[in-house]
């Protein structure tokens, strides 16, 4: 399962998506230190399916979590040579213009 939120602004709909175990855990790796919040992220638990019903209506994705990050690249949303590795945590975003 996947946490699954959408930020409206006027001109933006930014999906924020993580692995369900990674809510509220902090990743470091050298300087970066990266805060998988609720705020952010806690929105729907939800499968992949939903996900992938629902991905297409983003301007700005944010994902965070292996299994979360791959689903993103399978579906085409993501590149393989945009994600960065926060230690052994995958995290990606994508714009779309």
């Amino acid at each position: 399962m996947f946490y699954f939120k959408v930020h409206r602004h006027p001109s933006e709909t930014v999906i924020a998506i993580c692995d369900e175990e990674l809510l509220g855990e902090t990743l470091r790796s050298g300087k970066i230190v990266f805060n998988i919040s609720e705020a952010f992220y806690k929105g729907n638990l939800v499968d992949e399916a939903f996900i992938l019903d629902n991905l297409g209506q983003f301007t700005i994705l944010n994902v965070v979590g292996n299994r979360a990050v791959e689903l993103a690249v399978s579906a085409g949303a993501v590149s393989e040579g945009n994600i960065l590795m926060i230690g052994d945590v995958k995290h990606a975003q994508a714009v779309r213009m």
